[in-house]
């Protein structure tokens, strides 16, 4: 089971979550996010952290250009959006940087995953390959870390795993119910942020082993 903590804002607790096993961290870059991190932290912890684990860019609404200078600056592999951003976005990026794998993130409701359908089908009319789609709950006005959950039966029943990208689930997932979240959706990997936090932006390493513990024996119940 893939595990990624987003919105980390510092070098040491970078270190911590990556000590404590997680496969991914999530640096995100949406300003109006409590979780935010500054490009100069940003920098300073992919340097430190290395190839230790897989660091992601996470995006909403950048500018092209300024997604490509915070990855050439980062030395990111992955980049995240969790925008609005459309399939020739992607595809733009693409042909800018072949090499980067992409997650795309999409919120949805009880209306289904009808939209994530029609999305991947532009992408692969544009060859764009996606590294994996990552369900988060639908807020309106927000892109992520609300806290809510997405509908996990409704998933479940829908995404076509067979011919879609890795499932990666977020939105709301906690120590408490990650366990639930992977036996009903059977994704590739989950997502978290709220869920191991003290308060808004501040993650608690305790939380973040018992995600991780938790996670981890989840994937290994038949």
């Amino acid at each position: 089971m893939w595990v990624k903590v987003c919105g980390i804002r510092d070098l040491v607790t970078a270190q911590r979550v990556c000590d404590l096993g997680a496969d991914a961290i999530g640096l995100n870059f949406f300003a109006p996010s409590p979780r935010c991190v500054d490009r100069s932290v940003a920098h300073e912890i992919a340097q430190a952290i290395g190839n230790s684990v897989e660091l992601v860019g996470l995006f909403v609404n950048h500018d092209l250009t300024d997604v490509l200078a915070t990855v050439a600056d980062c030395r990111f592999r992955t980049v995240q959006l969790h925008g609005n951003e459309t399939p020739e976005y992607l595809a733009e990026l693409t042909s800018q940087r072949p090499d980067l794998r992409l997650l795309r993130a999409f919120r949805i409701d009880e209306s289904g995953c009808g939209a994530v359908a029609e999305y991947l089908v532009e992408c692969e009319r544009l060859n764009v390959r996606l590294g994996g789609c990552l369900i988060d709950a639908h807020v309106s006005g927000e892109y992520g870390g609300t806290g809510k959950t997405a509908p996990w039966d409704l998933l479940a029943d829908q995404y076509d795993a067979a011919r879609w990208p890795r499932l990666i689930v977020a939105g709301g997932l906690t120590p408490a119910n990650v366990a639930e979240a992977i036996r009903v959706t059977r994704p590739f990997g989950v997502d978290v942020a709220s869920g191991v936090e003290s308060a808004r932006g501040v993650k608690d390493l305790d939380l973040v082993r018992k995600f991780i513990v938790a996670a981890r024996a989840a994937s290994h119940v038949e």
